[in-house]
């Protein structure tokens, strides 16, 4: 078993930065993509950035130029470095990994006020 355990979620107001940051342990063997979701209140959980072993990146099309996924292979941890946040990035953010199977962290409050 692999365990994801996110932070650095906290209030911020609009425009500002918060840095996420996961970090994996357990069992880990080949960890393979790691990628940030997020859950908004009433909302599914959506797609937010990944990155693979190799560092190519993809975003969601609203957190491009706002957002960047980092990872630290030596340290098995992906942080989440976003800038002028708006309300709408608002949710629960959720640490993701591939390791023979998918893992879920529990997800770290990010609250934008406007």
């Amino acid at each position: 078993q692999v365990q994801l355990l996110e932070s650095g979620g906290g209030l911020v107001q609009t425009g500002g930065s918060l840095r996420l940051s996961c970090a994996a342990s357990g069992s880990i063997r080949n960890l393979g993509n790691m990628a940030w979701y997020r859950q908004a209140p009433g909302k599914q959980r959506e797609f937010v950035a990944t990155i693979t072993v190799t560092g190519f990146s993809t975003y969601l099309e609203s957190v491009k130029g706002r957002f960047t996924i980092l990872r630290d292979n030596a340290k098995n941890t992906v942080d989440l470095q976003m800038d002028n946040l708006k309300p709408e990035d608002t949710a629960v953010y959720y640490c993701n990994a591939y390791d023979r199977q998918w893992y879920w962290g529990q997800g770290t409050q990010v609250t934008v006020s406007s």
